[in-house]
């Protein structure tokens, strides 16, 4: 499987679903040590590096290039962790195919951020 760093993905088992829920997308933004530079990189551009600021961001990107899928994600994030739901293995990887370019390589999560007003966002 090709990696998904720094997400991790995970079949939701039938008597844990919330809705139409199939699989979980998640990143421990706060307790995994291999996250700490993202960490810094949020900061420096004074986002918060929550699982809301995540969330915040990859809303706004998918808002821009594919509005449609935010209509099969579900969002649960804390302060500690990212965690979206998707309705769908397909869904899923649509997700990794328009987010993971951005969010894997932390000098174009760079250069994504040197492009965004720190005042359009909250968290």
């Amino acid at each position: 499987m090709e990696s998904t760093f720094p997400f991790k993905i995970f079949s939701i088992p039938p008597e844990m679903r919330v809705e139409d829920a199939q699989f979980g997308i998640t990143a421990d933004v706060e307790a995994d040590p291999a996250l700490e530079g993202y960490f810094y990189l949020f900061e420096k551009y004074g986002f918060g590096g929550g699982g809301p600021s995540w969330e915040e961001h990859i809303s706004t990107i998918l808002e821009e290039e594919a509005p449609e899928l935010l209509e099969h994600l579900q969002d649960f994030s804390t302060d500690a962790r990212l965690l979206l739901y998707a309705d769908s293995e397909a869904t899923v990887r649509e997700f990794m195919r328009i987010i993971l370019p951005i969010f894997a390589d932390l000098g174009r999560l760079n250069k994504y951020f040197s492009q965004t007003d720190s005042s359009d966002f909250f968290a």
